[in-house]
């Protein structure tokens, strides 16, 4: 593991001197508004330069209205999706909008528009009009069909990568890529609201539980917190925990973190995982349904069947991931190529891009996983930092059905015929563009920092730098010093727990989860070098400074 940093402060480093060069780092220009962010209640839709199409969007919705047509929220089955549908439904439900909702179910109609999802929209319920969440940027043929062969114009809400060919047949496209689906939902739904003058019980839910809301699909689906996705994940994990909807509170009920302060960890380990699974293995519909009941029994059953799906769905992972390193053994041993790309006929569709993530995690390369769907073969792929996979992926546009997604994540499809061509050729074609340096291993800190400057004030001053996610990651510190002491803690003495001190001062605290086996290496007054986040252990009142280990190496 190579350990590098971006900058080296001096012992004399102050509090506010590792703040700045924190803020910094992250191209942060105003503090103050960093630290402080606009409450979303204070930002429009028309800061994006959306006015003259939300006036086009509205016109449509008061002729919808109108003449009593319906609407149908045709939202994608992530937890992105997913709440952002829950949001625009709720909103024209209760503008009095004879509004729907329509989930795609992932293996009959894949992901976005499709044709066949169209139609059924169409026979169902003849609607008046339909308004995407979360995809229909990369649609411009579906979309042209909806209007010309359907009769039914379409209102796009994105966040994906602009393709070269835009939807030119929607009625109206509003595309953000600085904020989620779920962000861009909830602030056209804020004004649609606003425009329409709704009551007063759906404007508080703007700042709560719709807040909440669109804080789980920002966070899930890995959009920069800076900007006005700051804000949104900001305040909607301020407010998690008093939201009133029950599915939120089932939700964390049934996965034991009732009570706890909600983080971005709770939300992408805990509660979006969950959210997920109901579209990965069956039906996305029940999350939106548990999203949106207001019977607590209905809220129960619901969060405890996506818990159980959930738990379903990590064993079919790790099956799964065992068969693919096991394929990419049998085709390549151990010199892998540039770019993994693993086919099987087994793997669930719903699992896919959660089998690449894996491997891409623990191989550190851009990695495609396949399998087959009616005939013809879906992938999802996920990427390192260095290498935008869906750029990648669309110099193939030729030999694909469909491509979309963003700089690490991204889903394809292709007919069975062209796989060959598409492995050679992208085999080929990264091994140009991936540099060996861009596949090894590392871990980059922050700033490398004398521990003489790690203190309680500072641990409090980077929580004021919360909440951490892409683009605002939590800070992280090299260090080195002298071994004081060290114990093991936690079931079967798993878990590491040492003392560091530098030239001078008191030793540090450190915990290491799973580095139970270092503690035989260690001995006292060795030197070591550590990477570490700090944290504030907080136990009856008393607050203590603490750091958490990433990586240590112990130097001889």
């Amino acid at each position: 593991m190579k350990i590098s940093f971006h900058k080296e402060l001096k012992k004399a480093a102050s509090v506010e001197e590792v703040v700045e060069a924190l803020l910094e780092m992250r191209g942060v220009k105003d503090k103050s508004s960093f630290l402080s962010p606009k409450h979303p209640r204070e930002i429009s839709l028309f800061d994006f330069g959306l006015k003259d199409e939300f006036e086009k969007a509205l016109s449509l919705l008061k002729k919808v209205k109108k003449e009593g047509r319906k609407v149908i929220v045709y939202t994608d089955y992530d937890a992105d999706g997913i709440t952002g549908g829950a949001i625009l439904w709720e909103t024209l439900y209760s503008l009095g909008f004879d509004a729907l909702p329509y989930v795609p179910h992932r293996q009959r109609e894949g992901y976005g528009f499709s044709f066949e999802g169209l139609k059924k929209i169409k026979k169902l319920y003849d609607p008046g009009l339909i308004i995407s969440v979360d995809h229909g940027i990369s649609a411009a043929e579906k979309i042209a069909f909806a209007k010309e062969k359907l009769g039914i114009p379409i209102i796009v809400t994105d966040h994906h990568l602009k393709p070269k060919e835009l939807p030119s047949e929607a009625h109206a496209i509003f595309h953000i890529d600085s904020l989620s689906g779920s962000g861009v939902s909830y602030f056209f739904s804020k004004e649609v609201f606003k425009a329409l003058g709704g009551a007063k019980s759906l404007e508080n839910l703007f700042e709560s539980d719709y807040l909440a809301l669109a804080s789980i699909g920002t966070i899930a689906d890995l959009v920069p917190l800076i900007g006005p996705s700051r804000s949104i994940a900001k305040y909607g994990l301020e407010v998690f925990n008093s939201a009133k909807r029950h599915g939120i509170r089932e939700l964390t009920k049934v996965s034991g973190i009732e009570g706890r302060k909600i983080t971005p960890w709770e939300i992408g380990f805990v509660i979006a995982p969950r959210i997920n699974a109901a579209g990965r293995l069956e039906d996305a519909t029940d999350a939106l349904r548990l999203l949106c009941t207001k019977k607590p029994s209905r809220a129960k059953a619901l969060a405890e069947k996506l818990s159980s799906q959930n738990k379903l769905r990590q064993s079919m992972l790790e099956r799964s991931i065992e068969k693919a390193k096991e394929l990419l053994q049998k085709f390549y041993g151990e010199s892998l190529p540039k770019i993994l790309i693993v086919f099987d006929e087994d793997f669930h569709e719903g699992i896919i891009g959660l089998i690449a993530a894996r491997l891409t995690e623990e191989f550190h390369r851009p990695s495609i996983v396949f399998t087959s769907s009616d005939g013809f073969l879906k992938a999802s792929a996920r990427s390192i930092k260095s290498f935008h996979i869906t750029e990648f992926l669309r110099s193939f546009e030729e030999l694909l059905l469909e491509v979309g997604g963003h700089a690490q994540a991204a889903g394809l499809k292709m007919e069975r015929e062209v796989f060959d061509r598409f492995l050679k050729e992208a085999v080929e074609k990264a091994d140009g563009l991936l540099k060996e340096e861009n596949l090894q291993k590392r871990i980059v800190a922050d700033l490398k920092l004398p521990l003489e400057a790690v203190s309680l004030e500072l641990a409090k001053a980077i929580e004021s730098l919360q909440p951490f996610g892409v683009g605002n990651p939590e800070p992280l510190f090299f260090s080195q010093g002298v071994l004081e002491k060290a114990s093991l803690f936690g079931r079967e003495n798993k878990h590491l727990k040492i003392w560091v001190r530098g030239e001078s001062g008191a030793p540090v605290e450190f915990i290491l989860f799973e580095g139970g086996e270092k503690f035989f290496k260690l001995s006292r007054e060795a030197k070591v070098e550590i990477v570490y986040s700090l944290e504030i252990n907080r136990w009856r009142e008393r607050e203590y400074l603490r750091g958490k280990i990433k990586h240590l190496r112990i130097l001889k």
